[in-house]
């Protein structure tokens, strides 16, 4: 298996390379020259496995760079019961009739991320060992990709996080998580602006192939291959578990802002698993929602770009919309390359509502999507908790009102968890007038002594910022 970069790089590159790279040197993003194809008999075989050797099972049709007695180690080291807190990793459970809740909020820093983000941080420490090499990690964050990388990768050898976030636009939980950390190798910076001048400064920083090899750059973001296709084994989890109740197809509903987590989904679904729909759920930053309504992808500005009560996915650039929408153009890298280099950064917008393949995208992926208010996260958040005794998060709460919209009576429809309520303990008191539950092990982390530096939305302060740290390193 090879990977090719979405705007047309002529280099071919292994898995491990594409790992450590994580950006293309085009600005395009890697993916599989072709997805491998995964039929009923082997859906069937792979009923009784573990999660751990289902992750080996799916990741061995895509590394092929890695010994296979390697691979199916770091799985069984990655997914256990003392990290996800169940010997089952990915449970569903039942909210109502047709209507299933995806436990992904297990780890160590409760939320979805952590399910890719500790194998990505134990493929990193191996890959890297073999090569007797170093890697620093550059990354962005709207909340909890920050959290899940830098608990994945603290004390790892080899690696150095620098994990830039929107300053003051996370959740008081969210960032003592990060913050509060005190690991020689982890680096938190926040950035005076929004979501996407992180995520730019990132693109920036990975693009200028200089620096990036002097300094040795990697990405741990879902622009990064290797973490995308760790989030496809919970869409095989699910539906293997969903289907033992007698469904033979099934939808997810995903809280969606980056469009990291469905691209899994359209992932697995070109592999041959029966994803009846993949349902997009956004909050009123609805990019990805007016996208897949109109055919136009619209980028808002910094002033644009709305503080809601679902803060992870307060993003109005979905850089993983790039994989999909090359699929959609049936892999014309060229045509690609001239929607997300040329007309985003001259108009900041393209249209593809006039485009025949795109008209019929919606029926041949099986994509739908919608929009959540504050006042719709706050009256689900009531009502899964009140019919269901089930306490969600606001994220989960667009997603499962969302679901509800697009339900059918025929196919079950399983919501992909975001997080634990408890990192979103504000809006959790606003809808039930009562604290989120939290575990023993993380009362009072919002007191708890912090580190961060404080920089502009300024490409040079960071690249100033990461010179200083290594060459203090060496020295």
């Amino acid at each position: 298996m090879q990977y090719v970069s979405t705007r047309g790089h002529s280099g071919r590159k292994q898995f491990c390379e594409a790992l450590l790279e994580g950006l293309a040197p085009d600005g395009g993003l890697y993916v599989p020259e072709t997805y491998p194809r995964v039929d009923h008999a082997t859906l069937d075989a792979w009923r009784t496995l573990s999660y751990a050797n289902l992750a080996f099972e799916i990741l061995s049709l895509y590394v092929g760079d890695i010994p296979s007695v390697d691979l199916k180690a770091i799985c069984a080291k990655t997914y256990t019961p003392e990290i996800f807190g169940k010997p089952d990793i990915a449970p569903l459970r039942k909210l109502e009739r047709g209507l299933y809740l995806q436990e992904l909020s297990n780890g160590p820093t409760l939320a979805f991320k952590d399910m890719a983000m500790q194998l990505l941080g134990n493929l990193l420490e191996y890959e890297l060992d073999r090569r007797q090499e170093n890697l620093n990690i550059l990354g962005a964050t709207s909340g909890d990709t920050g959290s899940a990388a830098e608990y994945a990768m603290r004390g790892k050898k080899g690696v150095r996080v620098f994990m830039l976030s929107p300053r003051g636009r996370m959740s008081a939980f969210q960032q003592a998580q990060m913050f509060s950390l005190q690991d020689h190798n982890i680096h938190n910076i926040a950035i005076d602006g929004v979501f996407d001048d992180c995520q730019d400064i990132v693109k920036r920083v990975a693009s200028d192939l200089e620096f990036k090899q002097q300094y040795k750059i990697g990405a741990v973001n879902s622009i990064n291959w290797a973490r995308l296709l760790a989030q496809v084994v919970y869409y095989f989890s699910g539906y293997l578990q969903a289907s033992e109740r007698g469904a033979t197809s099934v939808s997810f509903a995903v809280p969606s802002g980056n469009f990291g987590n469905i691209c899994a989904g359209h992932v697995a679904r070109m592999m041959g698993l029966p994803i009846s729909r993949l349902v997009l759920a956004t909050n009123e930053n609805d990019v990805l929602d007016e996208f897949f309504r109109t055919g136009v992808y619209r980028v808002r500005s910094r002033a644009d770009t709305l503080e809601t009560s679902s803060p992870s996915m307060d993003i109005s650039k979905a850089s993983n919309l790039e994989r999909f929408v090359f699929d959609v153009l049936d892999r014309d890298a060229e045509r690609t390359r001239s929607l997300f280099a040329d007309q985003l950064g001259e108009r900041g917008s393209f249209d593809l509502s006039g485009e025949s393949r795109f008209a019929e995208a919606a029926a041949r992926f099986g994509f739908r999507s919608g929009r959540s208010t504050h006042a719709d996260r706050l009256a689900t958040i009531r009502d899964t908790w009140k019919r269901c005794k089930t306490e969600i998060d606001p994220h989960t709460a667009d997603g499962v009102r969302v679901a509800r919209r697009h339900a059918s009576s025929d196919t079950p429809m399983v919501v992909l968890e975001t997080a634990l309520p408890v990192k979103f303990g504000a809006t959790i008191k606003e809808a039930l007038g009562r604290e989120a539950d939290r575990p023993e092990r993380l009362k009072g982390i919002e007191e708890l002594p912090r580190r961060v530096k404080i920089l502009p939305p300024d490409v040079q302060a960071v690249k100033n910022y990461i010179w200083g740290i290594v060459v203090d390193a060496i020295n």
